[in-house]
C-alpha cells in the first residue's frame, strides 16, 4: 500500500524559506513521477512542481513558482523535497505530495499525502 508522510510546513515571513519533505512507503521515489500540489480554501488544487521518474528525467514548475521553488529527491533516503525560497503570501496553502504509476508528469495522480500547511505572513 502506498502512503506518504509529509513534513516541513509552518509559518514564515514573506521572503523566507521552507523545505517540505515527503517520505513514501510502498515504493521508491525515483520509480515514478512525483509531484507537489497546493490548495487553498475555495480554490481548485494546483500543480506546483513535478519530477519525472529517474528513467526519463526532467522537472517541471508552475510559472508562479519558477525560479523560487526546487523539487528534488534523495534516492538513498527515499525522500522527495520541495525547497521553497522567497515565499510570498500567495504561496500560503496546504501542500500535498502525490504520485501515479507512470513515468512522466502528465495526467492524473492517484496517491496523495495528507498535506502540510504553509503560511507566509508577517
Amino acid at each position: 500500500q502506498i502512503q506518504f508522510v509529509e513534513s516541513g510546513g509552518g509559518l514564515v515571513q514573506p521572503g523566507g524559506s521552507l523545505r517540505l519533505a515527503c517520505a513514501p512507503s510502498g515504493f521508491t521515489v525515483d520509480r515514478y513521477a512525483m509531484g507537489w500540489f497546493r490548495q487553498t480554501p475555495g480554490k481548485e488544487r494546483e500543480g506546483v512542481a513535478c519530477i519525472a521518474s529517474s528513467s526519463i528525467g526532467g522537472t517541471y514548475y508552475a510559472e508562479t513558482v519558477k525560479g523560487r521553488f526546487t523539487i528534488s529527491r534523495h534516492n538513498a533516503k527515499n525522500i522527495l523535497y520541495l525547497q521553497m525560497n522567497n515565499l510570498k503570501p500567495e504561496d500560503s496553502a496546504v501542500y500535498y505530495c502525490a504520485t501515479k504509476p507512470s513515468y512522466d508528469c502528465d495526467g492524473d495522480y492517484d496517491y496523495w499525502g495528507q498535506g502540510t500547511q504553509v503560511t507566509a505572513s508577517s
